[in-house]
């Protein structure tokens, strides 16, 4: 037991790494992912097939491929030729991933609206943009909640990615004393504090369905 205790203090070093990817990955990807799903559905063809052309290539390449070419091979693109630090360099590529896969669930979401309330919204003067901010989008964040939660448990976990660029994240530490002790325990404690992480971001998903389920009919 005293093992386990003096591991809690460097895994939780390795979890505020860990956490702190995660919110600002969220922070990003998630209005990124609007915008994008909004321009995914634009009328404007060329705008449109562009979004879904960045979509599949996003979703088609593995999030640790992104990572490392954001990180190695960007400052050696031509024009381009940024040198970023190792968070910033997973910052980019958690957020332009992810930003793409709640693009999709917001696009789902919005194309099932029916059209007969842009017709209504259009009948009371409602402009495109004050019909998505009042009408269609309250109704989307009640449809794309189990997507959303599903995707954001997935990033959790996606956050242990980053030990290729060497940051001491949960996983990398608890792989750390794992090699220095030679026993697994740091593995199951660290396990634990994944478990608990995704126990906390279920439930709150699950306290936000509930409220939106009253406005059901």
């Amino acid at each position: 037991m005293d093992y386990v205790l003096s591991l809690l203090g460097p895994l939780w070093q390795g979890t505020t790494v860990t956490l702190k990817l995660f919110f600002i990955t969220l922070a990003l990807s998630v209005p990124l992912g609007l915008v994008l799903a909004l321009l995914r559905i634009s009328r404007l063809r060329s705008i449109s097939t562009a979004v879904n052309g960045y979509i599949w290539l996003m979703r088609g390449t593995p999030l640790m491929l992104q990572m490392l070419f954001i990180y190695f091979a960007l400052p050696f693109v031509p024009v381009v030729g940024i040198k970023l630090p190792d968070f910033p360099a997973a910052v980019v590529a958690f957020a332009l991933n992810y930003a793409a896969y709640f693009a999709e669930i917001f696009r789902a979401g919005i194309q099932s609206i029916n059209k007969g309330q842009y017709e209504g919204a259009r009948v009371l003067g409602l402009t495109y943009a004050q019909t998505m901010r009042r009408i269609v989008l309250p109704q989307v964040i009640k449809r794309i909640l189990p997507p959303m939660s599903n995707e954001t448990i997935t990033l959790v976990k996606d956050t242990s990615l980053i030990y290729v660029l060497a940051l001491n994240d949960l996983l990398r530490v608890a792989r750390g004393i794992v090699q220095r002790d030679f026993t697994t325990t740091p593995f199951i404690v660290a396990a634990a504090f994944y478990l608990i992480m995704t126990l906390v971001l279920t439930w709150i998903f699950q306290r936000m369905e509930k409220r939106y389920a009253r406005y059901d009919d």
